[in-house]
This record gives C-alpha cells, sequence and structure tokens, in this order.
C-alpha cells in the first residue's frame, strides 16, 4: 500500500500541500486529479523521491520500484530501441555478466533468472511500445539525437514501461502524443497490472484506465473509487451538501446574531446572549463554491457567410518545391462544419491545417476561399511565443489599434482576463492561463472559422470541458486536432483521416477509428476508381447539402425551444407573482394569462417535435 501520511510542502512559504493524507490500495490505478498549481506534480515527485515533505512523510511498499520519467529526455548517438532495452537494469547487468563470467554455476543461475524475467522476449516486447508509440522500423534505428524534444520524450516514456516497475508514475504522459499513440497507451495501460499513479486532463483516459481518483484540491487530498464520471458524481453529491449545510450555517448565525444583538444589554439575558456570542465565535465558516474565471471561454460569432468557405480542387501543399506532403486534396468546407483531422503526426495534419488557414499557398490544383473569410488559426507556438514581459491587455491592444479601449478589455473578459487578470504580466501566468489569451488573440475580430492545433495541452479537465462548451455554441467553422477523444467526440461531426500523401473523409465513427488503431490498421479508406469520382464527389455534396438543412432546422427548433422556454417562464411568474409581471403582462387578466400560457406549452411542444425529428434524421444519416 502507497500511504501519504500528513504532507506537508511549502514553496516560498506558501503552502503547496497541507496535511494531506490518503492509502492508496495495493494494485490500484489512482487519477490524481486537480486544478492547474493544486500541487499535483509536487506530490508526484515526493512520491518518486525527488523532493522531501516539509512535514510528514510517504509509505511504500519494501523494495517496491518506481518507474518516474525524468524531466529531460532522453539524448545521444543511442537509438530509441537500444535506450529502451537498456531501461531494464537487470537484464541488461545479467547479459554483460554472462558475456565475462568463466563460473559454470554462476552462468546457470543468470540464464535461469533471464528466463524468468522474459529476457529474451524483451527486445520484441521493446518494439512492439515503440510501435504503438508511433516509432516504426527504420525510426526505431535512428540515433535520439535526429528526433525532437517531443519525440524523445517518447522514447522515455516507452523504456519506462518496458521496465515494468512496481509503481508506475506518469505526469501527462499523453502530453506530447497524438490521438493514435493516445488510444494505444490508453490500451496498454488498461492491461498493466502494477500498481499506477497518473496525473492527467485526458476524461478518456480516467474513465477507461483508472479505479479510483486522487483529488488534490486546496492542498488537502481526497479519494473517490471509480473514474472520473463517477468522481465527477460524487463531488458534486458533496458540493450540493457542502451548498445546504453553508446555507444551514449562515441562518444560524443570523439567528445567534439577532438574539446577541436584542439582548446583549438587557441583565436578565445578559448571560444567554453572551453565550450565543461564544456560539457564534465556535462556528466555523462552511467555504463557499467560487467561480473560476480560469474556466472562461466565450468564442464571438461570426458575420454570415454563404458556403462554401473553402474548397480544395486536386490541390497539393508542401514546403519544398516539387515535394508536396499532402496532394490530390478534395475538401470543401461548410460555415457549420465541424471537422477533426486524424492521422500520425508527420502524416501532415499541420500541413493541411496551413493550407485551410492560408499560410501555406497549394503548389498545385485549386483552393477557392470566401472573399470575406477570417480564420483564427491556434498552434502551441503562439502560446510558447507570447511575450512574457506583456500583459493581456498589452498584447489585445496592440492588435486591436483602432479599437476603444472598453472593446479590447470586453474581448478580454470572454476569456477570463477581466480587472486585474488583464494587467498581470504573461511570464508570472499558467500554461492555461497563457492559452486562454492565445485564443482570445486570435479570435479579436470574430473569425468565419476557427483552426485548433492541439488546443488542450496546457488546459485541465474543467477547462477542457468549458472549452468543449464554448466551441459547441460558437456559430463558425470548426476544423480542430487534437489528441483528446473525448473533445472530438463532442464537437466534431466530420471526420477526416491524414495517410498516405493525402486526405480522406472517414466514413465511420471515432470508436471505429479507435478500432482501427488498436488492431494496427488506420489506413484510409482505398481511394475509389477515377471513373467514380464525379459521382462521389457529388453524392458527397448531395449528403452535406440534406446534413446541413437538417442541422439547420435542429438549431432553429433549438431557438424556438429557448425563446418558448423563457416566454413560458414569464407567464408563470406573472400568473403567480403579479407584482413581478413583464410591463406587457402585467394588464392581462388571469384568464388572458392562462390562454396564452397554454398557446406557448403547445407551440414548446411542437417546436421539441421538430427538434427531435431533425435530430433522429442527423443521426440516422450519419449512420447511413
Amino acid at each position: 500500500m502507497l500511504s501519504l501520511n500528513a504532507i506537508t510542502v511549502r514553496l516560498g512559504g506558501r503552502p503547496i500541500l497541507d496535511r494531506a493524507s490518503a492509502a492508496l490500495p495495493p494494485g490500484s490505478r489512482v487519477g490524481l486529479v486537480g486544478r492547474n498549481g493544486a500541487g499535483k506534480s509536487t506530490l508526484m515527485r515526493l512520491v518518486a523521491g525527488q523532493l522531501e515533505a516539509d512535514e510528514g512523510g510517504i509509505e511504500l511498499p519494501r523494495a517496491a520500484r518506481i518507474g518516474y520519467i525524468a524531466q529531460e529526455a532522453p539524448a545521444g548517438e543511442a537509438t530509441p530501441f537500444e535506450t529502451v532495452l537498456a531501461a531494464d537494469t537487470e537484464r541488461a547487468a545479467l547479459l554483460h555478466e554472462a558475456e565475462s563470467s568463466e563460473d559454470h554455476h554462476r552462468l546457470g543461475e543468470i540464464h535461469e533468472r533471464l528466463n524468468a524475467i522474459g529476457a529474451h522476449a524483451a527486445p520484441a516486447r521493446a518494439a512492439r511500445i515503440l510501435v504503438g508509440l508511433g516509432f516504426d522500423e527504420a525510426a526505431q534505428q535512428r540515433p535520439l539525437d535526429s528526433f525532437s524534444g517531443g519525440w524523445r520524450m517518447r522514447v522515455a516514456l516507452a523504456a519506462l514501461l518496458f521496465s515494468s516497475p512496481d509503481l508506475l508514475l506518469l505526469d501527462e504522459p499523453s502530453n506530447h502524443l497524438d490521438l493514435e499513440a493516445t488510444l494505444w497507451l490508453e490500451d496498454f495501460l488498461r492491461s498493466y497490472r502494477a500498481t499506477m499513479l497518473i496525473v492527467s486532463h485526458e476524461r478518456d483516459l480516467l474513465n477507461n484506465v483508472v479505479n479510483h481518483i486522487l483529488h488534490l484540491q486546496d492542498g488537502k487530498t481526497t479519494l473517490y473509487v471509480g473514474g472520473y464520471d463517477a468522481f465527477e458524481r460524487q463531488k458534486a453529491e458533496r458540493q450540493a451538501q457542502q451548498s445546504a449545510l453553508r446555507a444551514k450555517q449562515l441562518a444560524e448565525r443570523e439567528k445567534l446574531q439577532a438574539f446577541a444583538d436584542r439582548w446583549r444589554a438587557k441583565a436578565s439575558k445578559a448571560k444567554q446572549a453572551q453565550s450565543r456570542v461564544k456560539a457564534l465565535a465556535r462556528l466555523q465558516p462552511v467555504a463557499e463554491a467560487v467561480s473560476d474565471p480560469s474556466l472562461s471561454f466565450d468564442f464571438p460569432s461570426p458575420a454570415e457567410l454563404k458556403p462554401p468557405l473553402v474548397t480544395l480542387d486536386m490541390a497539393a501543399v508542401g514546403y519544398e518545391p516539387g515535394r508536396p506532403v499532402l496532394s490530390r486534396l478534395n475538401l470543401r468546407l461548410d460555415p457549420d462544419d465541424r471537422i477533426a483531422l486524424l492521422g500520425r503526426n508527420g502524416n501532415g495534419k499541420t500541413t493541411l491545417a496551413r493550407l485551410l488557414a492560408a499560410q501555406l499557398p497549394p503548389m498545385e490544383g485549386g483552393m477557392t476561399a470566401s472573399g470575406r473569410l477570417r480564420v483564427g488559426y491556434f498552434t502551441q507556438y503562439q502560446v510558447e511565443e507570447l511575450d512574457h514581459e506583456g500583459t493581456p491587455l498589452e498584447h489585445m491592444s496592440r492588435l486591436m489599434p483602432d479599437a476603444k479601449p472598453a472593446a479590447v478589455r470586453a474581448q478580454l473578459g470572454r476569456f477570463g482576463f477581466s480587472a486585474d487578470k488583464a494587467t498581470m504580466q504573461v511570464g508570472r501566468m499558467s500554461g492555461g492561463e497563457r492559452a486562454r489569451l492565445a485564443l482570445a488573440l486570435i479570435t479579436r475580430d470574430a473569425p468565419h472559422m476557427l483552426i485548433l492545433d492541439e488546443p488542450t495541452n496546457h488546459l485541465d479537465v474543467d477547462a477542457r470541458e468549458a472549452l468543449v462548451q464554448a466551441l459547441n455554441d460558437y456559430t463558425g467553422a470548426v476544423v480542430v486536432v487534437s489528441h483528446d477523444r473525448h473533445m472530438l467526440e463532442l464537437t466534431a461531426d466530420r471526420l477526416i483521416l491524414i495517410d498516405g500523401g493525402t486526405a480522406t473523409e472517414f466514413a465511420g465513427s471515432l470508436d471505429d477509428y479507435t478500432e482501427l488503431v488498436l488492431k494496427g490498421d488506420a489506413a484510409a479508406p482505398k481511394e475509389a476508381p477515377r471513373g467514380n469520382r464525379r459521382d462521389g464527389r457529388r453524392a458527397a455534396a448531395e449528403a452535406r447539402e440534406q446534413n446541413r438543412a437538417l442541422r439547420q432546422a435542429a438549431q432553429a427548433a433549438e431557438k424556438d425551444i429557448a425563446k418558448l422556454e423563457a416566454r413560458k417562464t414569464e407567464l408563470e411568474r406573472a400568473m403567480f407573482d403579479p407584482a413581478a409581471a413583464a410591463p406587457g403582462d402585467a394588464a392581462l387578466t388571469m384568464t388572458d394569462l392562462m390562454k396564452r400560457h397554454a398557446d406557448v406549452v403547445a407551440a414548446l411542444a411542437d417546436a421539441e417535435a421538430r427538434w427531435l425529428e431533425a435530430s433522429e434524421a442527423i443521426e440516422q444519416s450519419a449512420a447511413a
């Protein structure tokens, strides 16, 4: 069992962990969650032995092997394959000893131990792990120095998984992975039998892999049984209980205070009044749930443009003349499209995104875009290149030089940068705050299309949910590249697979794609014969038109439902509380109010039926 015993850690005099305690069952798979800055990585470093607590301690099983990824990516001339094999230090030491030992008895012991730990199957296992994380056979034999930092961190993760520690510590393991590698990792961890502690903001991973959630908040830890969805339900129940307790306590405070104020000066009641004052002092306040500005995302809605926004006709794109990364691109984007770009890193997802954002010109073929089209393009580079000395207000003012100060602040306020937050230096912000600022900057002119390349990397689970909600409320087109499957499931209704040097519509669902990836067969659907391409494009266009009409019908019904529900509430308020009635309703008789209420209820039922009919038709079209 892993036990945290009243751990306190202070950084700069401020307690990050404050007498945090928990007992993790043997063999448990625990997701460590909490808002950015709550101290998750600090706690992981404590468990890994890289940091000492100011107070309290950690109990671990005796002789437990702990696995934790180093902060620095591996480098040098060694290959990924050699690096991963070397991670099993016992195997490496035994093989080295076997080469030099002349003691036949000792050689027998060495080979017996090698057999016991499966040493002969180790190369195949190392290769399987590397393939799962995106390294083909050729890449496994390249020197580490030929890879970027992100790919070398993948090697570090592969080495950690290969070493099979008794306690596996993973701090944001999917940060450097694409969707395909994230799916493989999730599948691998499901079958991992030792104890693990995972810091992750991937809701699917936390639901499908872990069986306990350790929630870190205000320096304290609380252990919940189940995955992330179960944790959210239990936490909501606790918050409801806390709110009820707070309301009860406030009422009790008011009662005690009123008694003390009334009878304090009267001699016959002085003792009772004094006892009420003491009781009031002993009453420990229950914290009130506070809103978090880091959950604020509000994309401004663009003016309407006629479809299509962008059309690609046998286009090619790349970086070097004569060497396109992608070719034979036939793609149409409409104002209500929600598209996810799928495919392994290096296949060209970012290249296609840059083409759609007009940052790369087509090398050949045609690309047509609406003349008034505005595009908001988000990448991690924008987050990294923010001026650390500047403030959100200064960044936004530079990009909106002709706007009034109120308009500049209003755009910042959409993303939680109000009051003092607008004048905080970027260098003092968390990664999530910088990502929100970058999103605020790219949407300052209400773009008609958002292209988001890994927008969730610095966001915690709650912030990701807020981003999903904002994208679903946004009325423009969305193109997203992300390894967060939960986000893709909730925001995308078209899947484009980048594979084999081109981009094609993926006919299945994200679950179908997940199944293909885990089977090792994520190739694009075979191209239709040349003679059928025109018919196929015409059929696809007709299907899009039909789906667009259905989505517009559903959206119109949703707007009607919202208006009718608001009107129903107004009429009910007028019926039951005439003093609070709207000006137009105050003069109506009760009979008129009841008649209008009945008309609204009938109209609401009709709107809900229209929405249901359109939604079912959309689902049937997607399944066809």
